[in-house]
């Protein structure tokens, strides 16, 4: 028999166990831990001072445990492990891809020592929990790719189609494809994303699978085909982790939360976070002349919304990895018009991310780089979609680009 209790001090999960861990309890430890880690803890305590026997199935649960948890910057230590289990751990050599405490003050002693410099707020608003890094950085660009004038008609020809460089567009969306002629990638276009250079997208095609370019800013001889979308560019003024307090966060809250932080009206957002519910939708049908509804109405008309286009009844993808780019505007009469049509009537969000997925996330938000340079990396990516307002994580980091005044 095991026993377990978990205890919650100074931002640390403390897990004590009692007993012993063999092949009959092994199973209620490994299920303990991975529920922490599935719930969003990062940094985890084993009080061992009651534990007198475990075998190399204790160690392999715990090893299991703390490689998830250091893709995401967190960790498992030990504290006060009897003598048998630390003889264990040192035959093993896992004493050394363990932080091994003797007692609880050395460890606590060593934590305030790994502190990080880095100024970080901690803000709530609206039962959300932010922590915040700020940066003094130039103001970041926006350019509108195309337009979306065409959309709604189904009208785009091949004269619509905008050639970007992967080495100039660093993150953003709309709807894009990738081949060499038009002939060979007209029939592909779909839901896009652009995180670092590299390029997410969706075909709307009958059984969609997600295609993509991993580029760095360097591999400038990729170029992407889009017929409508926006691209942002600069340096993270902002970097935020954020968790729900009590419910999940929706994006239009976490949208208004933000925007009441960052001072100008419209402001670019790149951001990791764990799905409680996508509400997303994407095309059917890539919208070309030749596709025109014969009808004579536009794709968006209740006669053929449903011939042109996914749209949820229900939240999909919950336990996933979003990651996305997005742009945010408080009054959208201020901005110029093609602006404008960048947001649906009654949005200040238009947002695409791509559906990864699910691992642990690093809640650190000096962490968000590498974290993004990870996920587009190292996931499988399963759809790119076009997030509606009601979409809804548990916890995430975003980071903000700030956008010149125009």
């Amino acid at each position: 028999m095991i026993d377990i209790v978990i205890t919650e001090e100074s931002g640390l999960q403390w897990v004590r166990l009692q007993g012993r861990i063999d092949s009959i309890t092994a199973p209620d430890v490994e299920k303990c831990l991975n529920e922490l880690v599935s719930s969003g803890q990062r940094m985890l305590v084993l009080d061992m001072r009651a534990i007198h026997y475990m075998s190399s199935l204790g160690l392999r649960v715990m090893l299991a445990a703390q490689k998830q948890l250091k893709k995401a910057d967190g960790e498992i230590m030990i504290c006060q492990p009897t003598i048998p289990v630390l003889e264990l751990f040192e035959m093993s050599g896992f004493k050394m891809l363990f932080r091994i405490f003797s007692t609880r003050e050395e460890l606590q002693a060593e934590l305030a020592g790994d502190s990080n410099s880095t100024r970080e707020e901690r803000i709530e608003i609206s039962g959300i929990e932010l922590r915040c890094i700020r940066k003094t950085v130039e103001f970041g660009s926006l350019s509108v790719i195309g337009t979306q004038e065409k959309l709604a008609g189904s009208r785009y020809e091949v004269s619509d189609v905008s050639t970007v460089k992967a080495a100039d567009i660093q993150f953003g969306a709309g709807l894009a494809s990738l081949g060499d002629s038009f002939d060979e990638y007209r029939l592909f276009f779909g839901e896009a994303v652009v995180l670092n250079h590299s390029l997410f997208f969706y075909p709307a095609v009958k059984r969609p699978a997600v295609d993509f370019m991993l580029c760095t800013q360097a591999q400038t001889n990729i170029e992407y085909r889009f017929l409508h979308g926006f691209s942002i560019a600069g340096s993270f003024s902002h970097l935020f982790s954020f968790e729900s307090i009590e419910h999940p966060v929706e994006l239009d809250r976490l949208s208004q939360v933000l925007g009441q932080i960052i001072p100008g009206n419209l402001f670019g957002l790149v951001f990791l976070a764990e799905s409680k519910g996508v509400w997303g939708m994407h095309l059917k049908q890539v919208p070309l002349a030749e596709n025109r509804p014969a009808n004579g109405k536009d794709i968006f008309d209740s006669q053929n919304f449903s011939t042109w286009m996914n749209f949820p009844v229900e939240p999909s993808d919950i336990n996933h990895i979003l990651a996305g780019v997005g742009l945010v505007v408080k009054n959208p009469d201020l901005e110029p018009r093609a602006v404008q049509e960048l947001f649906a009537k009654g949005s200040r969000v238009h947002c695409h991310a791509g559906v990864f997925s699910m691992e642990p996330l690093s809640k650190k938000p000096d962490q968000f780089e590498n974290e993004l340079k990870r996920v587009i990396a190292e996931l499988p990516v399963s759809k790119v979609q076009h997030l509606m307002g009601q979409s809804r994580f548990h916890h995430g980091m975003v980071g903000i680009i700030e956008l010149e005044n125009r």
